[in-house]
């Protein structure tokens, strides 16, 4: 139930983000969600792709630093208070969202967030036992 993220570390100068995407463009990598964090020297480039590890080669060939993390993608009720609704059951239990960024694509009538835990085992065991729906890696990455 865990999705592969990779993470790029990039320079925040002008064409970088775009270089990224010409890099996996060409290797047919299609970029299912993404989250850009920066500061004013640097960025970290998440993202949700089709092929993780043909994202990660390629990348790395043309010298970026990339890292695999594995993330939670949940089905968020798409009405007022949804959001809630799934955060309210992982404060109960007391597990700390890291980061959560929304996916590109709805499921059904919700919508899909990319969550990281610090305790995702418990995470998924919270959110499953409390009937919240989440989605299987494989179904993520070809949404």
């Amino acid at each position: 139930m865990k999705v592969e993220q990779i993470s790029i570390f990039i320079e925040n100068k002008s064409g970088r983000l775009a270089e990224v995407t010409r890099v996996l463009g060409e290797a047919g990598v299609n970029i299912r969600a993404l989250s850009l964090a920066d500061t004013s020297d640097f960025g970290i480039l998440r993202l949700i792709v089709d092929q993780t590890d043909v994202a990660g080669a390629a990348l790395r060939q043309h010298s970026f630093t990339v890292s695999k993390t594995e993330v939670v993608a949940v089905e968020v009720p798409d009405r007022p208070m949804g959001l809630y609704s799934i955060l309210a059951v992982l404060d109960k239990d007391k597990i700390n969202v890291e980061y959560m960024y929304a996916f590109v694509e709805r499921c059904g009538e919700n919508a899909v967030i990319i969550f990281r835990f610090d305790d995702t085992e418990g995470a998924i065991r919270s959110l499953t036992a409390n009937g919240v729906k989440v989605l299987k890696g494989e179904r993520v990455c070809q949404m």
